[in-house]
């Protein structure tokens, strides 16, 4: 497989429980926009993630509250600027 294929995750069936109004809402929802039953799923799993990746962001935000903004834009442009660095390196150390 090459290095830029997209590989579809493995699936994990879960079972949920949850208010009959917020099932309805939801359903409401889906179908408004013209979505269909399976889509529920997709949903949910966006959903999950979205809801993940506002809290790591919280998290990183309260972690770095007590930095100085130009002290943290400067630590912000020295990773990215290592990572880049790396990156080249890899690319043009490939046989």
């Amino acid at each position: 497989m090459s290095r830029n294929a997209v590989r579809e995750p493995e699936s994990t069936r879960l079972t949920i429980t949850w208010s009959k109004e917020a099932d309805l809402a939801l359903r409401s929802y889906l179908g408004a926009q013209g979505m269909k039953k399976g889509d529920i799923s997709k949903f949910i799993e966006e959903a999950v993630r979205w809801r993940i990746f506002h809290q790591t962001v919280q998290e990183a935000r309260g972690a770095f509250a007590d930095v100085p903004p130009d002290e943290l834009q400067k630590m912000i442009d020295e990773a990215v600027d290592d990572v880049r660095a790396k990156c080249y390196r890899e690319r043009f150390e490939r046989p």
